[in-house]
């Protein structure tokens, strides 16, 4: 079937543009690796994206991005960005993942962007979800946070054909998973504990040289969205639910029309129709290296993926300094 190259598809020839975005962050903020100052870092990143998506020819709305209006300069949820000429998107990025680890100079720092079809990515407020993720292949719904932590560990050795001592989970390291934690070592299975970097950690279940089988736990909801719409381009599941603190946070969500406050999202409800996802490594990960220093400019090393045909690209590339 001839593939549709309207001005109302995400086409083959935006995919190379949107890498071009998260290379344009990730160089940016790879100035400020290791120098402690993450606003410094995260701002950096933010304005050399916003100015590579404003030379695109899209009609861009941003729908995950750096928090409201009132919150945020640029980049903010609602703003338009690109040329208004071209395909109608919505966009969610994190133009730094990992502000922390990028300015402790720490692995899996990442620049992201997610382009979809108007309408089709959930618009998820600036709160927590709780989540659980596995790679490709597996039967639908063989994990769920419905479920607790070891009857999930199981069920996923078991169609593995493994014994759970054998799975790896990824948690990020914070005082609330203590009783995860604690629960998933009972169990038998082990941990990889990370600081920061959550996409990176769903993203690494689908590949088995990351020895990461579950991801698992709470992190930001914006996040979530990205780790989805990676998911629907490379294969796999994951579930979302969203946690609030307080009336402030509850009445976000309902600002941008989430009613249902316990809803359990499948990948599908976070990411749907054609999607095109990009990352690009800002320090040296399990999925990316990091931006490095070469005679003349910088290196970068990017993925990007395809819903629509499931390709995934990994490109290299030399960035001369006196041609930017």
């Amino acid at each position: 079937m001839p593939e549709d190259n309207s001005d109302n598809s995400l086409n083959r020839l935006l995919v190379l543009e949107v890498v071009r975005v998260t290379e344009a962050g990730a160089v940016a903020a790879s100035r400020l690796i290791g120098r402690g100052n993450e606003e410094e870092a995260d701002q950096a990143a933010v304005d050399a994206t916003r100015t590579a998506l404003n030379n695109l020819d899209i009609d861009g709305t941003v729908v995950i991005g750096e928090g409201e209006r009132d919150e945020a300069p640029m980049l903010y949820i609602g703003e338009k960005v690109g040329t208004g000429k071209g395909p109608k998107v919505d966009i969610a990025l994190d133009p730094l993942e990992g502000t922390t680890i990028c300015a402790k100079a720490m692995p899996n720092s990442l620049a992201v962007i997610a382009f979809s079809e108007g309408g089709k990515m959930l618009n998820a407020p600036d709160v927590y979800m709780d989540k659980i993720a596995i790679g490709g292949g597996y039967e639908k719904g063989l994990v769920d946070l419905d479920r607790s932590p070891t009857e999930n560990l199981k069920a996923l050795a078991e169609a593995k054909g493994v014994p759970v001592h054998e799975i790896r989970a990824c948690i990020l390291d914070r005082p609330r998973h203590a009783a995860l934690i604690a629960e998933v070592r009972q169990a038998g299975s082990g941990i990889m504990l990370i600081p920061d970097g959550d996409i990176a950690g769903v993203i690494a279940t689908t590949d088995a040289a990351t020895g990461i089988d579950i991801y698992m736990g709470s992190g930001g909801a914006p996040e979530g969205v990205l780790a989805a719409a990676a998911l629907r381009c490379i294969g796999g599941q994951i579930q979302g639910r969203l946690l609030f603190r307080n009336d402030d946070e509850t009445a976000r969500a309902r600002k941008w029309g989430i009613e249902d406050l316990n809803r359990k999202y499948c990948m599908e409800d976070m990411a749907t129709g054609n999607v095109i996802f990009s990352a690009t490594g800002v320090t040296d990960g399990s999925m990316l290296e990091g931006v490095k220093l070469i005679p003349g400019g910088y290196s970068t090393h990017s993925i990007v993926m395809r819903s629509k045909t499931g390709t995934v690209r990994w490109i290299k590339a030399n960035h001369l300094r006196e041609r930017e």
